[in-house]
């Protein structure tokens, strides 16, 4: 009965008789102290138990503590907009809870139709597990509660992500997993340089994606990551770094068959990033990459601003051996790169022995950052290149 009235109170009903329901008409305080797990479990029951449009609203200028939480579908109503205006905020290391098998702080399942923005911030407190508590000290109780992923999306079709600021994350900010039909803009997404494995994007075993307009930092990990599965991906207007770069990959790792298709990456900027467009694989994996492009592409002390890694061992050797099967690489065009390399190979085409096919490298033009000379290195790799600085001299020009 009194859930029931704690709905009826949260419940406004606007011009358009679209449900809106305020997180703060469930309990949740907003104080930055209180757990608001609890307040926000029961508002996200209301509105994916309502009818027509519905939409939950997180107040400006408070701060909600929020443990792991799953939010999941599906829901009766076909479009849910989630609303932050104030900020989310994650348990810090040295919080204690029960043990929990979850992988991610904010979770989201089967829920299609979803819609989240800004301008409110998604804070994953993770300088304190950086800082604080390193892996190899963590105890057992803790490392099961380290959170893989601030934002995660799973089986989630017509998403809509824009506006937001994520900072900090412990580990990935944003993970796409078996997701249809996604747009992501107009996002920051900020961690500091030595920040470990804080991925900006990762998309896997997802189709019909949109990244556009959006501001990636996020220290010594992917600003973005295309991995198997993966299809009609459209990167644009995307600034990185620091950061890893715009990868396709890691790819086969422990032999796992995987594939990835139609992704084309335009018109985005690495600025001071490890690494610009690469492509990675670990030998031993089969599958593809293909039918891959990037374009229009500035780069600002950018370091390995081409790459095509083959021989990517991450965690293990960084540069291990070729085997029988490898991911096979074809289709992949590099076209208008203009700027600067921290790094004498500013093109790297290292392939595996079954070689990489139908590469095609024009109008680049990329010279040194610091001064010196810049060189293009290959292996196996055949294609074309025209009007390409520095000369990539494996390819028919």
């Amino acid at each position: 009965m009194f859930f029931m009235l704690s709905i009826s109170l949260a419940y406004l009903a606007t011009g358009n008789s679209q449900p809106t329901f305020d997180v703060g008409k469930f309990g949740a305080a907003g104080d930055g102290e209180t757990n608001d797990s609890p307040a926000f479990l029961k508002a996200w029951e209301a509105v994916c138990g309502a009818s027509g449009k519905t939409t939950l609203q997180i107040p400006a200028n408070k701060i909600f503590l929020l443990y792991p939480l799953q939010f999941v579908g599906p829901c009766k109503s076909s479009f849910i907009h989630i609303q932050v205006m104030g900020k989310l905020l994650a348990p810090s290391a040295n919080a204690r809870r029960n043990s929990t098998s979850v992988d991610c702080w904010l979770c989201f399942e089967r829920v299609d139709g979803l819609l989240i923005d800004g301008p409110g911030q998604i804070d994953g407190n993770g300088e304190t597990w950086w800082t604080k508590v390193p892996i190899h000290e963590r105890p057992t109780s803790i490392i099961r509660l380290i959170i893989l992923q601030a934002l995660h999306f799973h089986g989630c079709n017509d998403l809509r992500l824009s506006g937001l600021t994520h900072l900090n994350s412990q580990k990935n900010h944003i993970g796409l997993h078996n997701c249809h039909g996604v747009s992501i803009s107009n996002l920051h997404i900020i961690a500091p340089s030595d920040s470990p494995n804080t991925d900006g994007i990762d998309v896997s075993l997802s189709t019909q994606i949109l990244i556009s307009n959006t501001f990636i930092g996020t220290g010594s990990d992917d600003c973005i990551a295309v991995k198997g599965g993966t299809s009609n991906v459209n990167i644009t207007r995307v600034t990185c770094g620091p950061g890893h770069g715009i990868s396709i990959g890691s790819l086969g790792e422990d032999g796992a068959n995987q594939i990835v298709d139609q992704v084309h990456v335009t018109g985005c900027t690495f600025n001071g990033s490890d690494n610009g467009a690469r492509i990675k694989t670990t030998p031993g994996g089969t599958g593809f990459a293909r039918d891959v492009s990037f374009e229009g592409i500035t780069l600002i002390a950018s370091g390995n601003p081409i790459v095509i890694d083959q021989h990517y061992c991450n965690g293990r050797d960084h540069h291990c051996q070729d085997q029988e099967k490898a991911v096979a690489i074809s289709g992949v065009t590099f076209s208008g790169f203009q700027g600067t390399s921290a790094d004498v190979e500013a093109i790297n085409l290292d392939c595996s022995k079954q070689g990489c096919r139908g590469i095609t490298i024009n109008n680049v033009n990329i010279s040194s950052s610091v001064g010196h000379d810049v060189r293009a290195v290959c292996k196996n790799a055949h294609g074309t290149t025209v009007s390409t600085v520095p000369v990539v001299s494996c390819l028919l020009s």
